[in-house]
Parts: structure tokens; sequence; C-alpha cells
């Protein structure tokens, strides 16, 4: 599996441990920026990633296989700028409940997190959750996750 990562100034270093766990793991990683904690935009590294994602998932008509994850300050404003882009389902969560319900019945493709809300441990916690947990494929979930478009 493909995670795709990115972060701001804000989530640069929460960023860089996530790489190393993902590493850890044997996940390939593509890091999309930024590539110090000098002031940015987050909305350019999000635009980066949906892109890569976006591509992924089109060209191997999938999305199971491709992940991304997303770190500013808060994750509001990368979830925000994320799920402005068509098949990306963003979601901010600082909690493994959440990580969890989000794959499980929205399908959430992108993780979103705030460095300055969540530490090093429950983050890597949470980022393991969401990647180990499958979309259950219930015909209601499905249902419903036609209807965001």
């Amino acid at each position: 599996m493909k995670i795709i990562i990115g972060s701001d100034h804000g989530g640069y270093d929460l960023k860089l441990e996530i790489i190393e766990h993902l590493k850890t793991r044997g996940f390939e990683v593509i890091d999309v920026g930024s590539d110090s904690d000098a002031s940015t935009d987050y909305p350019i590294y999000a635009k980066k990633l949906t892109d890569i994602l976006t591509e992924y998932i089109t060209a191997n008509n999938i999305d199971y296989d491709a992940l991304g994850i997303l770190v500013c300050g808060t994750g509001i404003g990368m979830s925000m700028a994320a799920n402005k882009v068509e098949g990306i389902r963003a979601a901010l969560c600082h909690d493994t409940f959440s990580a969890e319900a989000t794959r499980e019945h929205n399908n959430a493709n992108v993780l979103c997190m705030g460095a300055r809300v969540i530490g090093p441990g429950l983050a890597l916690k949470v980022v393991d959750t969401f990647i180990d947990t499958p979309f259950s494929k219930d015909e209601r979930h499905v249902r419903r996750i036609s209807m965001y478009s």
C-alpha cells in the first residue's frame, strides 16, 4: 500500500515521525512536503496530495491501495482543503474510535490531524487504526457514500 503524506510548517515535525513509523511498518511513503518548519500555506500540500491520490485511484480504478495523511496545526484547514477535491473523503481524527469509524463507515481515504492538538504517541495509534481498518462495504454505507456527490 502507498501512503501519501503532506504537511505545512505546523505539522512538519509530526509528519517526520509518522513517515518513520510507516517505513518501519513496510509501507511505501510518498512525501509531498513541506520540507521544513518554515511558514508555508497548507492548501499547497493538500492539493499536491489529492492530485497524486486521485491520479493513483483513477489509474488503478481502486481506492484501497493508497491512502493519504495530512498534518497541519489543527488538521482543520487540511481537511477543508482536501475535501474540495472530488473523490477525496478526508476525515479529521484525533482518536482511534473516529479513525476506525471513518474508515469502516465512510471509506475515508485521507486522514487529517493537528500536530498542535494530538501528541505523537496517540497520533501513531490513530494512523495505524486508520490504515488497518477496512471499509465494511455494507450496503447502507455504500449508499450513503454515493450521496456525497
